[in-house]
């Protein structure tokens, strides 16, 4: 059984850093792509983050690009968002998914609602 389990949310000020968690177990891909979504009350959930397991290359969302770094300790099973310089439009709900993915384009081009495996999501509020 597939699961993902993120932590690290919680309540930072303006300018603040947090790093999200992501730890996955049951399941063994050759080839994936690992992903952070966000969604904020009343918005539809984004993409803002993914890594490809194969080359490693990271592609971020320009909202969050030269503040939030993906990385992974494939050791641990484990995927990592650390985001830096925080801002109140960045509070949110965040989720780590992963999918099976043999090439970069199908996993830099993938859809939301093409990732198979969702965590629960860790809460992230930024306050002014």
């Amino acid at each position: 059984q597939v699961q993902l389990v993120e932590s690290g949310g919680g309540s930072v000020q303006a300018g603040g850093s947090l790093r999200l968690s992501c730890t996955a177990s049951g399941y063994t891909f050759s080839s994936e792509c690992l992903a952070w979504f966000r969604q904020a009350p009343g918005k539809e959930r984004e993409g803002i983050a993914r890594v490809w397991s194969d080359s490693g290359r990271e592609d971020y969302d320009d909202s969050v690009k030269g503040r939030f770094t993906i990385s992974r300790d494939s050791a641990k099973n484990t995927l990592y968002l650390q985001m830096n310089g925080l801002k109140p439009e960045d509070t949110a709900m965040y989720y780590c998914a992963t999918a099976p993915a043999y090439s970069e384009d199908r996993c830099y081009y993938r859809s939301t609602q093409d990732f198979n495996f969702w965590g629960q999501g860790t809460q992230v509020t930024v306050s002014s």
